[in-house]
């Protein structure tokens, strides 16, 4: 049998999984009886931690929001994806919890058992993050905060906004979620005074507060909230777009195609249309080689000239066309 320390950080350690716990399933897993169990939850509670009890077939044992953070006891795996998940947020993930996640870092691999600090070193060793081609728009831990406090409490939220052109607008919105996409973030919310689902920069976001009143909840865009702001954000982005038949069932065309890189839909049972778009018709002529089906594409007319001098110049590497 455990002794009153360590079956104490044992009872703690249960009691911090998202359930309620029997009294009599608690004192099966410490091998002790329910009078020791309930004696034990009593010395929690005379340590502040705060132990909910319910009745019932569901009740039981569950800790509560305490005015303090009670120590977290984390087994092998959760030790080793926390102190990551901490190392690539002092790398700026999200900026301004650069120093935070620091601390808590040197905190949590002080206390790591050395077969652990090694796997951990060894990770951060020999894995390498490629830096992003291009410079990522700075976004605010509180402003992010406010907005996930916003969605989780469905408070309408007012916010000055510089859309895709640079023009300042005031917006109110029903918020929804907060979407992450690469080292971008994103809004998806109601707005109220255009009366559709509309996506925000996060990065160009300015709340204002108070926050308005509550709203009741409406069924989410799409359905996969993150294939929605995928298609939405890379269409917003595309500086040329066609719309090309493809000679293959939709099916077999959706298989390959990502929602960020278009949407499909079916013309007849071998046939479909490819919705497509991209900053330059190199890449999108790329998107449609990847494709390996037959299509028939008569737009944008810079696409079609991109595509024919291809075509000429793989003829001309299979021997197939003269120079010139």
């Amino acid at each position: 049998m455990l002794d009153t320390s360590a079956r104490l950080l044992r009872l703690l350690s249960l009691l911090q999984t998202p359930r309620a716990w029997p009294g009599s399933e608690l004192a099966e897993r410490l091998e002790v009886s329910g009078r020791t169990v309930r004696n034990d939850i009593e010395r929690l509670r005379e340590l502040g931690y705060p132990v909910d009890a319910t009745r019932g077939t569901t009740g039981g044992y569950r800790l509560g929001a305490g005015a303090a953070m009670p120590p977290l006891l984390l087994d092998d795996e959760e030790a080793v994806a926390v102190t990551i998940a901490l190392r690539t947020a002092t790398q700026g993930a999200v900026p301004g919890t650069e120093e935070t996640s620091l601390r808590a870092l040197a905190k949590l691999e002080q206390v790591l058992p050395s077969r652990l600090r090694r796997r951990v070193r060894t990770l951060m060793a020999y894995t390498v993050a490629v830096p992003a081609d291009r410079p990522v728009p700075a976004v605010s831990a509180d402003v992010l905060t406010t907005l996930v406090s916003a969605c989780r409490d469905r408070e309408r939220l007012r916010f000055d906004y510089l859309d895709h052109a640079g023009s300042a607008t005031r917006r109110i919105v029903e918020p929804y979620r907060a979407v992450n996409w690469g080292r971008r973030w994103y809004l998806v919310a109601w707005d109220v005074e255009r009366a559709d689902w509309r996506t925000f920069r996060i990065d160009r976001i300015v709340p204002r507060t108070p926050t308005g009143p509550r709203f009741p909840p409406r069924e989410p865009p799409g359905g996969d909230i993150a294939a929605y702001v995928a298609g939405r954000v890379s269409g917003a982005a595309w500086r040329y777009r066609a719309r090309v038949t493809v000679h293959a069932p939709a099916a077999a065309v959706v298989e390959r195609i990502n929602p960020a890189v278009g949407t499909v839909e079916a013309l007849d049972a071998g046939t479909c249309v490819l919705v497509t778009g991209a900053d330059t018709v190199q890449t999108l002529a790329v998107h449609l080689g990847m494709l390996d089906f037959d299509f028939d594409v008569t737009e944008p007319a810079e696409l079609v000239t991109h595509l024919r001098r291809l075509a000429g110049r793989y003829g001309r590497s299979t021997g197939e066309g003269s120079p010139g």
